[in-house]
């Protein structure tokens, strides 16, 4: 940080610049929070990797998500304590500049979410555009011209809602939700009718079996590595932070309850794919979506498989929205903070939205579409799906880390406290899944270092606008205020 902005409440939380800027409006109660974080969490992940997960570990394709829920949540305690000690929109970037204070590491950590936040919403988006394709029996090859004019169609659709306001995003949000909640309740319901109907067999629930003769340990870190990427979504709320109305009282509980329905959710449609299909036929990577061939499986009487396409079009737009949302509000809460160019912070006067923020957001997510859409491969989910876990679990690690360090500074305001074992236990679990001993593809590591690189060369380009801004300020001064240090300049 420069030091144009202090601690002027003593309460650690940096007060707003002066000279009227316009700040974020408080529209968000704890039912319209908990629909947030459960739509984040649900949505791409689950709808998109349930079959590659199988294909990792067998039967036993619920046990990733289990431990993935486990980690999750283990490092949302550390969220929790650092959100209601600094109820601000910056996020991890914010808490790691606070414990570190290094200019370098606070731009690096918000870059690896941002990252995180738009890759996946680029994701969503091709899959929306293929699921539209699926529902509508058309024939759109993975580069077409109109696959890849609906993906930028939804997106800019999507900046118009972020746009509107986060009233209208987040009521957007609760019908969406409800939406792909619809569709995973529907692949529990079917799972139940199956077993009334002799279809569905529980006894592969419980065989690990592994087609990459890994060890069941790494078979299950390596599927975790995976499955992780379903569970995120959490950390994005405490981005929404200055727009709830008692983000101290609410995030704690909300953020818990939201954990563990997903968490449940995702364990039993784990558990009834893997009693309906084959596993060899459910990771088949060629073959139908695999909750596709869950519903056919296990009500072929019923058009339900004709209907999933839409519901996971939904799902995934779902994803696209609240992504987007979290990644503007990162960018408007570092521009804020003098991280990033002021211009990023700007908020209209009229819709109370970060505007420049979501523009820059929206055309980094164009890019990505345009490469996703043309270079799609039969992996390109898992890849950068995963790609998007290991970054987020980097920056987990910092949190956690960061929740340790900060605990020497003490506030005037009463905030969540993790117990100490559950930061130092997060750490320690995202940096084993960060390293390349889960059996993590090559290639997300690959994509997840060209992100990194582009980050340092902005980081490095907005280090020398900025001292060069100052140099030119030093020299524009009046020279009698420089020489004479008795000078009031006013």
């Amino acid at each position: 940080m420069s030091g144009h902005t202090d601690d002027r409440s003593g309460t650690g939380v940096i007060d707003a610049p002066e000279g009227g800027q316009h700040e974020l409006k408080r529209v968000m109660g704890p039912r319209l929070l908990l629909l947030f974080i459960v739509g984040d969490i649900l949505g791409t992940g689950v709808y998109a990797l349930t079959g590659a997960v199988a294909g990792e570990v067998g039967g036993a394709a619920w046990a990733p998500f289990l431990v993935a829920f486990i980690v999750a949540t283990i490092t949302a305690f550390s969220y929790l304590e650092l959100v209601t000690k600094y109820p601000q929109a910056a996020g991890a970037a914010l808490y790691a500049h606070k414990a570190f204070g290094i200019h370098f590491v606070t731009f690096l950590v918000a870059f690896a979410v941002m990252c995180s936040g738009i890759t996946s919403a680029s994701t969503a988006s091709v899959a929306f555009a293929r699921f539209l394709s699926d529902g509508l029996s058309l024939e759109w090859g993975a580069g077409s011209a109109s696959l890849l004019l609906v993906a930028l169609g939804f997106m800019t659709l999507v900046a118009a809602i972020n746009f509107r306001g986060v009233g209208e995003s987040v009521k957007a949000n609760v019908v969406l939700t409800l939406v792909e909640l619809s569709g995973l309740l529907m692949i529990i319901f079917i799972g139940l009718y199956a077993v009334t109907q002799g279809r569905a067999d529980f006894s592969r629930v419980v065989v690990f079996d592994s087609p990459s003769d890994k060890s069941t340990f790494f078979a299950i870190t390596a599927a975790t590595s995976l499955a992780f990427f379903a569970m995120v979504g959490f950390e994005d709320s405490v981005n929404m932070a200055e727009e709830t109305k008692d983000p101290i009282r609410d995030f704690p509980r909300v953020m818990l309850t939201g954990l563990g329905i997903t968490g449940t959710i995702y364990i039993l449609v784990a558990i009834t794919a893997v009693a309906l299909v084959p596993v060899g036929q459910l990771a088949d990577p060629d073959a139908e979506a695999a909750l596709t061939q869950v519903v056919k499986a296990g009500a072929p009487d019923f058009p339900f498989d004709k209907v999933f396409p839409f519901i996971g079009m939904f799902a995934v737009a779902n994803s696209a929205l609240i992504n987007m949302l979290m990644a503007s509000r990162l960018l408007y809460g570092m521009a804020k903070q003098e991280v990033l160019p002021p211009f990023l912070g700007k908020v209209h006067p009229t819709r109370r939205t970060p505007w420049a923020a979501i523009i820059f957001t929206t055309v980094i997510s164009f890019g990505l579409i345009y490469f996703v859409a043309t270079q799609a491969e039969s992996n390109i989910i898992s890849a950068l799906g995963g790609t998007t876990a290991l970054l987020l679990l980097g920056v987990f690690t910092i949190v956690n880390i960061s929740v340790l360090v900060l605990r020497k500074v003490k506030l005037d305001h009463k905030h969540f406290v993790a117990p100490t074992v559950l930061p130092i236990l997060g750490a320690i679990t995202c940096a084993f899944f960060v390293g390349p001993w889960t059996g993590r593809d090559t290639i997300q590591y690959t994509i997840a270092g060209w992100l990194l690189g582009i980050g340092v060369v902005l980081w490095a380009l907005t280090w020398l606008a900025n001292r060069f801004f100052f140099a030119k300020k030093t020299y524009m001064r009046d020279p009698e205020e420089l020489e004479d240090p008795d000078h009031q300049h006013h």
